[in-house]
């Protein structure tokens, strides 16, 4: 499917923020005044694809649209070849919409529609879109631990909001794809563990279902398997993109997030074993939709990542393609600090925000680009090559990685 077995992408949240108002971390990052930087160092590392957001509520005027912010990324990416996932809605939708409201899947699908009329009339195909991006994460952040709007926080305004969520993703793909029939969707929501903490057994249960139920149910309902008159089905759900973390291994708590469990706890899970568990459940193409370490932890965490996509690969999923994000730093949502979890560290510097690559990380990546023959740069034409998936097959078989629980 994509030119590269590695992807990139750029941290692009439009969510109201608490008491901070209505944010914009591409605008934070100031990727949009370093679009065609940002997208050359990506063609400099061998990595064709790359997550991209459309702020929805900067160009959604109550039905009618502005897309020209979007020229300097489409312009960067058709110089470099470097192919889109157009993410839709992360995090963010206008201030004029309530997502409780049946109006609002009507109004995502019309935007939907409109923004993929633009980006496919402006970018060679083939076309991916992520129309609303971890959408079970979303639900907890808006719908029961008011972080973001629509400032919810019950368990059942986390239910409501998660199929509300689930109805706009169903019909903006159909929207998508009356513009597009051929385009594909990467569905992307977290991949995580949770167990209960060792005082308290009795939460064994309340821990399993939210690792084997709750973290599936957004993607269950768009592949059909839950609230079928929704219209979910697997051309639907299509392409499974699952986000891996090191903090997505936690220890239930009652109220509120869970905490993250240490790299050294007994209970971790390994990633190969998630993995497949996922691909399992719903034999769809897969791809990892988000992973990174933080600080100097980076290059361990790509290498412990990789051996367990590849551990995975030999018990049969269909793994296409693992996404390093962010290509850029982050600042944490919470308290604006710079995450140091991207390809590049961002340092401020005149006003502006220099790029400085980590180079262990992109080391890292370089030689994972050699024992897996994959580009390390790439060529005048990337999709003239895709990525052959025999390879991937071939490399795993080869190195014969297994399974462990030590993470990095």
């Amino acid at each position: 499917m994509f030119p590269t077995f590695f992807l990139s992408g750029f941290e692009c949240s439009t969510f109201v923020w608490k008491d901070q108002g209505r944010r914009d971390l591409t605008r934070e990052t100031r990727h949009a005044e370093h679009a065609e930087e940002d997208y050359a160092h990506l063609r400099s590392l061998g990595i064709g694809v790359a997550r991209q957001g459309i702020p929805w509520p900067f160009v959604d005027r109550g039905g009618a649209y502005d897309f020209s912010t979007l020229d300097p990324f489409i312009a960067a990416m058709n110089r470099n070849g470097v192919l889109p996932i157009w993410d839709l809605c992360h995090y963010g939708y206008p201030d004029d919409l309530d997502p409780f409201d049946p109006a609002f899947a009507e109004r995502f699908a019309a935007y939907a529609g409109a923004a993929a009329r633009y980006v496919t009339a402006r970018v060679g195909g083939p076309h991916f879109f992520t129309p609303i991006n971890e959408i079970t994460f979303f639900a907890f952040m808006g719908g029961e631990w008011g972080w973001t709007a629509p400032f919810r926080t019950s368990e059942a305004d986390r239910h409501a909001l998660r199929l509300s969520l689930c109805g706009a993703d169903i019909a903006a793909v159909r929207a998508i794809r009356a513009v597009d029939p051929g385009a594909r969707m990467v569905h992307i929501d977290p991949l995580i563990l949770v167990v209960p903490p060792r005082d308290r057994p009795d939460l064994a249960d309340e821990a399993h279902d939210e690792t084997f139920v709750d973290a599936f149910y957004a993607w269950d309902v768009i592949g059909g398997l839950r609230h079928p008159e929704l219209g979910g089905g697997p051309d639907i759900l299509d392409i499974v993109g699952v986000n891996c973390y090191s903090f997505g291994q936690m220890e239930y708590r009652e109220h509120g997030p869970h905490a993250s469990l240490p790299p050294d706890d007994d209970r971790i899970r390994p990633l190969g074993d998630l993995l497949t568990f996922a691909w399992e459940r719903y034999r769809r193409p897969m791809i990892v939709g988000e992973t990174s370490g933080l600080g100097a932890g980076r290059p361990a965490w790509l290498r412990d990542i990789i051996e367990e996509s590849l551990a995975a690969v030999l018990r049969g999923i269909d793994l296409h393609g693992v996404c390093l994000f962010p290509a850029i730093d982050m600042p944490d949502w919470h308290t604006g600090e710079w995450l140091h979890n991207g390809i590049c560290d961002l340092v401020e510097e005149d006003g502006d925000l220099r790029r400085v690559p980590f180079e262990p990380y992109v080391a890292e990546l370089r030689r994972w680009q050699k024992r897996l023959n994959r580009v390390t740069e790439l060529d005048d034409d990337p999709l003239s090559d895709p990525v052959d998936l025999a390879d991937i097959v071939a490399a795993a078989k080869r190195l014969q990685m297994r399974s462990d629980k030590d993470w990095s």
